[in-house]
């Protein structure tokens, strides 16, 4: 069985079988509906809307709904079969404090019996997907905005940054604003989203700008090999992370680069930071 390659973030996981140049076979929501022990709660409407979130601006904050998650990821959805676990190669957000990397591999070993894990930074991932070792990955997510630099394969933590700022936020203050300008109307952030993602422009000057490249006259040019410079797949810019991870799950795990359970069950959960970098 192929490896499988799993990108978490805030809002979506993305997550399947190692096969570059194909998109996550599995995109769904990481937020999950909620578990109350309470006699009182009877009514379904309310019972509903209670989400837990398992990751919150890309770190995960609750281990038990993110076992529920992962399990439900990789035994419903991927088809492992108790006994018969295979390989995960996870996708690390920037900065990702040690003590979190030290649980994640103990929650792949010891919960779900992997025969093997590797896990590397999303930054060294999406320039993997776009061909390159080096490079600026800068990556607007749900609840954060990183933006790392990296040479040669590896990230150059002293020169990254890492804001708690993300799409949520501006969720936030468009329906904030929307309520200002319309009492009258119910609106929530789902609402809000929609219409960010459908109507906002990302710069205040979208429209001169089209103007501006309608009105100059386009010149062709056919390149000797008859290929554009600069091919990018459709949709790689969302999920590159993913797309990175699988090519790179082709090279660590068949080259015995991984974590092994013997590894594992020798140096503990701190051999993720020797192997995984």
């Amino acid at each position: 069985m192929e490896a499988v390659v799993i990108d978490a973030g805030s809002k979506l996981l993305k997550a399947g079988l190692a096969l570059p140049d194909q998109e996550p076979s599995l995109i769904i929501p990481t937020e999950m509906q909620g578990m109350v022990e309470d006699d009182q709660l009877t009514d379904k409407t309310e019972l509903q809307d209670i989400t837990v979130d398992p990751i919150v601006r890309g770190v995960i904050k609750n281990w038990d709904a993110m076992e529920d998650l992962l399990r439900y990821v990789l035994y419903t959805r991927i088809g492992w079969e108790i006994g018969n676990e295979g390989q995960v190669l996870f996708a690390d957000p920037l900065l990702t404090p040690k003590a979190i990397r030290e649980q994640l591999v103990q929650l792949m070993f010891e919960t779900f019996n992997v025969n093997g894990f590797y896990a590397t930074e999303q930054a060294v991932l999406s320039l993997y997907a776009a061909g390159r070792i080096s490079g600026c990955a800068v990556d607007v997510g749900h609840g954060k905005i990183d933006i790392a630099p990296v040479w040669e394969g590896a990230v150059q933590h002293n020169a990254s940054r890492k804001f708690e700022i993300g799409g949520m936020d501006l969720n936030e203050l468009f329906a904030k604003e929307l309520r200002k300008s319309y009492p009258q109307i119910n609106i929530d952030l789902s609402l809000a989203e929609k219409l960010k993602e459908t109507y906002a422009c990302t710069a205040e000057d979208q429209i001169a700008y089209e103007e501006t490249r309608k009105a100059v006259q386009a010149e062709l040019h056919t390149l000797p090999d008859g290929q554009p410079p600069e091919y990018m797949p459709e949709n790689m810019l969302k999920n590159s992370a993913w797309m990175g991870g699988a090519i790179l799950a082709k090279v660590v795990f068949p080259q015995n680069q991984h974590i092994t359970k013997a590894e594992y069950d020798e140096s503990g959960p701190s051999i993720v930071h020797r192997k995984c970098f």
